[in-house]
């Protein structure tokens, strides 16, 4: 085995792993890594037997990882029957809104709730209102913060887009 297909491999595994912490399929992380790896936009017969794998899974992988736009279906002029996938340029930028999403509907989660916790008329729902309260306010602090970092990241990302645009034109 190569450096490169050891690296590749390393890699391919590494985002499995990541993902299936996120709570997320492995076999979505495997595919990102695969895409991320490849120089070349990949169809789905070689995303199958690259990773091994049976091609139901891999087509449904596929679609949701479109879905959440982290890779889409580019075109082929060598062979236009079939679908070919490569990464998002915004791939990570689209992950994080993606998890912005999520602490986006765990806010509207808390509001919810508060409003049904000030329905109860018990006497000891003090604490239970505090908690919900605090949830509120941990993900509207957490929304801010996250809107704050892609604004910054969108300005880091434009700096190594066009430093890489000068060296190709090189």
């Amino acid at each position: 085995m190569t450096d490169e297909e050891r690296v590749r491999k390393e890699m391919i595994q590494r985002f499995g792993d990541a993902y299936k912490a996120f709570g997320l399929n492995k076999l979505m992380g495997h595919i990102v890594a695969l895409l991320i790896y490849s120089p070349e936009p990949l169809s789905l017969d070689e995303i199958t037997k690259q990773l091994g794998r049976s091609k139901g899974p891999i087509s449904q992988i596929v679609r949701r990882l479109r879905d959440k736009k982290l890779i889409r279906k580019t075109w082929s002029p060598e062979n236009n029957r079939k679908d070919y996938y490569e990464v998002e340029p915004e791939i990570f930028e689209n992950a994080f809104r993606n998890n912005l999403e999520l602490i986006k509907n765990n806010t509207r989660i808390a509001k919810f709730l508060n409003e049904k916790v000030k329905e109860i008329k018990k006497k000891n729902v003090e604490i239970i209102q505090q908690r919900i309260t605090e949830m509120g306010q941990f993900y509207i602090f957490m929304e801010k913060h996250y809107r704050n970092f892609l604004a910054e990241w969108i300005v880091e990302r434009q700096k190594i887009v066009s430093k890489n645009k000068v060296r190709k034109s090189k």
